[in-house]
């Protein structure tokens, strides 16, 4: 605001028709701007909003008296000012909006329109003129700019620059814009059962809702409060409720938080919605069940070690008693895939060195074919044998 010693509670009158008591007026502006010159260079006059105040004064007044007194404020302080009327605008989604922008002071201004939303920010207008991403809803005036229907993904944060073509005045004012969207059905997550004494999380979110929705969680239709223990219903349970992310989690679970639990979004705007019911059970843990799968368990394995000790005894894992397969390459001369020689027998490995010394036993048995066919061009396997 603009300093130096102006009064701040004082009725002002000059006559008949004049500011009533408990108000401002322009003689007041006038009197706090000749201040402001009268302290010259040593004064601290600096340039603010002019707060109108008063109950009695209409708002056409109110909105007269603001703008006179930032001009009034600028021209004395040589220097450019930016203001707005509504720093919070709140409008329905689809629906027209006017994001309000005032300056003066300025020779030659130059407008511009930021847009911020978390970590993202996108230039709405430059240089008095509508970029290409908005220029087919949204227009520009001196007075601000304009859209004709807002979506959810406008909601943010939206500042009017204006400088002077030799940039050496300037001034900004940001507007809050939220669009309005009521919140959707809300989906959770529950788990059917709970150990006693352990941790467990319940979830609740909906992504439909602008501004977000905070949440509320019900057990048996009952809503549960943020601090439990100062609830009768509730004393037993320990839990901790965030309403902004919607997570419940209780910590540990007893006996007493069995039962249907739902939660509901709402953010304002619209009908809160609720999620539908889930059961989750508080149980005990099955010590039992834990100590009877553990002698399954080892049981089974003590069969396991036997049966391979019984088997190795009887000699079951000598070689002569293993089938022995194997694949050997008789293609000298020619790159692979080449032919191949196919022994499978149940004797001792020794009997495979044996053939393959060309030694006779009786237990072999050699196969010779050859082939029907072979046309030109087409390598083909022209005789084998299998032992």
């Amino acid at each position: 605001m603009c300093r130096g010693g102006a009064p701040t509670n004082r009725a002002w009158r000059e006559g008949p028709g004049e500011a009533q008591p408990g108000g401002w007026s322009l003689v007041l502006a006038l009197q706090w701007v000749k201040l402001c010159l009268s302290q010259g260079s040593g004064g601290r006059c600096r340039f603010g909003i002019l707060i109108v105040m008063g109950t009695k004064a209409k708002a056409g007044k109110k909105q007269l008296l603001l703008f006179t007194s930032v001009i009034l404020c600028s021209l004395a302080l040589g220097r450019g000012a930016v203001y707005t009327s509504e720093p919070e605008v709140k409008i329905a989604e689809n629906k027209s909006a006017k994001l309000p922008c005032s300056y003066s002071g300025f020779s030659s201004p130059r407008v511009e329109w930021k847009f911020a939303q978390g970590d993202t920010t996108s230039l709405v207008c430059y240089n008095n003129k509508i970029t290409g991403s908005y220029e087919d809803r949204v227009t520009f005036s001196p007075s601000g700019i304009s859209f004709q229907s807002v979506t959810r993904k406008d909601t943010g944060t939206y500042t009017c620059m204006v400088s002077d073509e030799g940039g050496n005045t300037y001034g900004e004012v940001s507007i809050q814009l939220t669009v309005l969207v009521p919140p959707s059905k809300p989906t959770v997550s529950i788990p059917s059962s709970a150990t006693i004494g352990n941790r467990a999380v319940l979830t609740c979110s909906e992504t439909d809702g602008s501004p977000p929705s905070e949440y509320t969680w019900y057990r048996d239709g009952v809503q549960m409060p943020t601090e439990p223990k100062n609830n009768r219903a509730f004393i037993n349970s320990s839990y901790t409720l965030n309403q902004k992310t919607g997570e419940l989690v209780f910590d540990p679970v007893s006996a007493s938080d069995t039962g249907e639990y739902s939660c509901q979004a709402q953010n304002g705007y619209g009908t809160p919605m609720r999620s539908d019911a889930v059961r989750m059970d508080a149980v005990e843990l099955n010590v039992g069940g834990i100590v009877a799968a553990v002698l399954v368990t080892l049981i089974l394995l003590g069969f396991l070690i036997f049966g391979i000790w019984f088997a190795y005894s009887r000699g079951y894992f000598n070689s002569k008693y293993l089938p022995l397969k194997t694949l050997l390459c008789i293609c000298p001369h020619l790159p692979a895939p080449c032919c191949l020689l196919s022994v499978d027998t149940h004797g001792p490995i020794s009997s495979l060195s044996g053939a393959k010394k060309g030694t006779s036993s009786s237990s072999k048995k050699v196969i010779y074919s050859q082939p029907t066919a072979r046309s030109e061009g087409e390598f083909r396997q022209t005789s084998s044998f299998l032992v």
